[in-house]
């Protein structure tokens, strides 16, 4: 659906709460048989009938056949576009719109991370640190996929999210855009403990398996790492990632 019409689902009773809290364009509520008398999907009904939404019911077993998950939430969500332009996120340097955010800015960049639920970890994550926005490379997950969507807790709503090509012109783009590149690594990276984390600060993750390419790790200003006890190799990417957005974000509280 999504790269047909321009729209996506969301499942479930916090996922489609949180769209409607932030506002985004919900087109349309589905409710299940088994969900026309919850309270909390009575309200998700009205909450979406009051901002323009249409809501329908639907029979026995009729959520079950066009659900993405074997046991289907008793009510989803069509959502429309809310990709964020890329350009808004990487192309251009603080203005005075930016007088708030004193302590630099934080955008995550994700290069082939292809499992959805750690993408949505990520986006999930990024929110939670306040970070100012997540940009998916093509060969990552589709941020905007049911799985993803999932994963994220409804934080796919909370933080602008853009879906880019090539990651080596992403990366130029936020280095343009007065970004420092900051590159996560399993190992030989800076210790993430002491690592140049201030200032703007583009994270960039890859891939769950192979991680980043060296093509790519020749373009950033720093590999960091997390220090691992013997016998255990890594984190994987969403952990990772969690790690160092609330590094950051602890140290600007501090700050």
């Amino acid at each position: 659906m999504r790269s047909a019409e321009g729209a996506f689902v969301a499942e479930g009773v916090k996922v489609v709460s949180a769209a409607l809290e932030a506002g985004v364009p919900v087109e349309s509520v589905y409710v299940a048989a088994e969900g026309r008398d919850v309270p909390a999907i009575v309200d998700i009904a009205e909450r979406a009938l009051a901002a323009g939404a249409r809501v329908f019911d639907l029979g026995p077993g009729v959520m079950s056949r066009v659900a993405d998950t074997v046991t289907p939430q008793a009510v989803c969500a069509v959502i429309g576009d809310i990709a964020s332009p890329l350009e808004r996120l990487v192309g251009r340097r603080p203005d005075e719109d930016d007088a708030d955010r004193a302590d630099g800015r934080l955008l995550l960049v994700c290069v082939d991370v292809r499992d959805p639920g750690n993408l949505g970890s990520l986006v999930r994550s990024a929110s939670g640190a306040g970070a100012d926005g997540v940009v998916c490379c093509e060969g990552t997950a589709d941020p905007f996929g049911p799985k993803t969507v999932r994963s994220s807790a409804g934080a796919i709503f909370a933080i602008p999210v853009a879906v880019a090509g090539a990651p080596e012109e992403i990366l130029r783009a936020a280095r343009s855009g007065g970004f420092r590149l900051v590159a996560t690594t399993a190992h030989e990276g800076t210790d993430y403990a002491v690592a140049n984390l201030t200032g703007d600060v583009c994270l960039v993750l890859g891939n769950e398996a192979s991680g980043l390419p060296e093509s790519l790790l020749g373009l950033v200003d720093e590999r960091v790492t997390i220090p691992m006890t013997a016998g255990t190799e890594s984190l994987n990417v969403a952990m990772t990632g969690t790690v160092l957005c609330f590094e950051i974000a602890r140290r600007r509280r501090l700050a």
